[in-house]
């Protein structure tokens, strides 16, 4: 049996276009309306950017980014331990099957 692969013809894309400039995406959003969908999203998830925000709302924030870049350390250096008790065992497991090997060889 004689198995022949199609050859799939590739598409062309069209290249991307430029992205657009800081002036573009300025006027793009001084001309959405107020009930533009982006807007009218934000205002009912509770996450309207145009309300100023407080200082305990900064201060909680901070405090929230602090305890992130804590924990963030914590994980790498808890990682970095993983890692190495990780190698530790299999220096461990290669041992311990050298020796299984010499004591069945002496009991042969």
């Amino acid at each position: 049996m004689n198995i022949v692969s199609k050859s799939k013809k590739r598409v062309v894309l069209p290249s991307r276009p430029n992205p657009p400039t800081v002036d573009q995406i300025l006027e793009d959003i001084n001309r959405a309306a107020p009930n533009d969908p982006v807007y009218t999203i934000l205002e009912q998830t509770g996450q309207d950017s145009s309300r100023p925000a407080s200082d305990s709302d900064v201060e909680l924030k901070f405090q929230q980014c602090r305890e992130y870049l804590e924990l963030n350390e914590r994980l790498q250096e808890a990682r970095g331990r993983l890692l190495q008790q990780r190698d530790e065992l299999r220096a461990a497991g290669v041992q311990l099957e050298a020796n299984v090997a010499e004591v069945k060889g002496r009991a042969l």
